[in-house]
């Protein structure tokens, strides 16, 4: 991913409000689970991570590890994630053809 694609999406994820919260407990599979659906659901999430600033490096990088997802931007807690669903941009690419109407031939003059 370029350095515009990532632009357009932290545009993109600036509306957006965390996803997934993760506190005192840590990142556990339950919660991984739920990141994992949320990927699939939206594409771009944010996630926040309640921890020192260490730790939210290390959390930041199993969530990147385990679901495939990509870093985007992380700022403070807030991490923000991007992974592309196959089925939603086969959806996006495929328009449907509307047929063009015919025209009405008037042989008057």
């Amino acid at each position: 991913m370029d350095s515009t694609d990532k632009k357009r999406l932290r545009a993109e994820a600036h509306s957006h409000k965390p996803v997934i919260m993760i506190g005192q407990a840590g990142l556990t599979p339950a919660v991984l689970a739920e990141i994992e659906i949320a990927l699939d659901c939206h594409e771009l999430l944010k996630v926040r991570i309640r921890a020192e600033r260490e730790e939210r490096q290390t959390i930041g990088d199993e969530i990147i590890a385990s679901t495939g997802a990509e870093m985007i931007q992380m700022i403070g807690q807030i991490a923000v994630l991007y992974r592309a669903n196959p089925e939603k941009r086969i959806k996006k690419e495929a328009p449907v053809k509307k047929p063009k109407p015919k025209k009405a031939f008037n042989n008057r003059r």
